[in-house]
């Protein structure tokens, strides 16, 4: 069987929030999914720094009107149908456990990447649950906590010429159906695909290939990103 995306749920209805929505893959995430008509919620500590980071992104080219806004991570956590978690690794543990009770019940997205940087360039760093997903999931008891979103291009994201995103979302979750969510997420924006790639213990490969990416990043200036073939 290959990917069908006619066979994914009907997400359009649903309002995305976006913790770590102020940051450079959140603001990304936010523009392609506003740009897509999905209602988006940008969260931060700092409310009204994410309702002025949803103003400049609702200004931005081919951004729907009025599916955008911001406020502070409890308020967009609760009000929010499903939560991308994308704050800084040194910040997650904290964010995320502060967030259990508005996130009971929910979809949470994590797509957090814990890596460190020294003269040799990127590097996985260890993690003591396997994975910023499994750490998320321990964390969040009552969430459905899924792992996606890891592998894309902040300014890939976010620059207004491009139009389709030719990239796939490698999900891993335990719940095949919040995994099917997510994957009708990543198709609303044009020419991505989510792909599911096994339980949330496999999440720490995909967490930590980011670091490969980014060095080839870094060695042919590119935006490289995943595409998985013979689907």
């Amino acid at each position: 069987m290959g990917y069908d995306a006619s066979t994914l749920p009907d997400v359009s209805g649903l309002t995305v929030g976006i913790i770590g929505g102020t940051g450079d893959q959140g603001r990304g995430l936010a523009y392609r999914l506003a740009r897509a008509g999905q209602p988006v919620r940008i969260g931060s500590r700092d409310g009204a720094r994410a309702a002025a980071a949803a103003e400049e992104i609702a200004a931005l080219p081919g951004v729907v009107a009025g599916v955008i806004s911001g406020g502070g991570n409890d308020e967009v956590a609760g009000g929010s149908d499903l939560v991308i978690v994308a704050v800084p690794w040194d910040g997650h543990e904290a964010t995320v456990a502060a967030l259990r009770d508005p996130l009971a019940g929910k979809i949470v997205v994590d797509c957090v990447n814990p890596l460190g940087f020294d003269k040799q360039g990127p590097y996985p760093l260890p993690v003591a649950q396997g994975s910023a997903a499994q750490q998320a999931a321990a964390l969040l008891p009552d969430s459905r906590v899924c792992a996606a979103f890891n592998h894309l291009s902040a300014p890939l994201l976010a620059d207004p010429k491009i139009e389709r995103i030719d990239l796939d979302v490698l999900i891993c979750a335990e719940d095949r159906e919040a995994a099917a969510v997510v994957a009708a997420l990543a198709a609303r924006i044009p020419d991505m695909r989510g792909i599911y790639a096994g339980r949330l213990r496999n999440a720490h490969q995909i967490e930590a290939f980011t670091a490969n990416l980014i060095a080839i990043n870094r060695r042919y200036k590119a935006h490289s990103g995943v595409r998985v073939t013979d689907l």
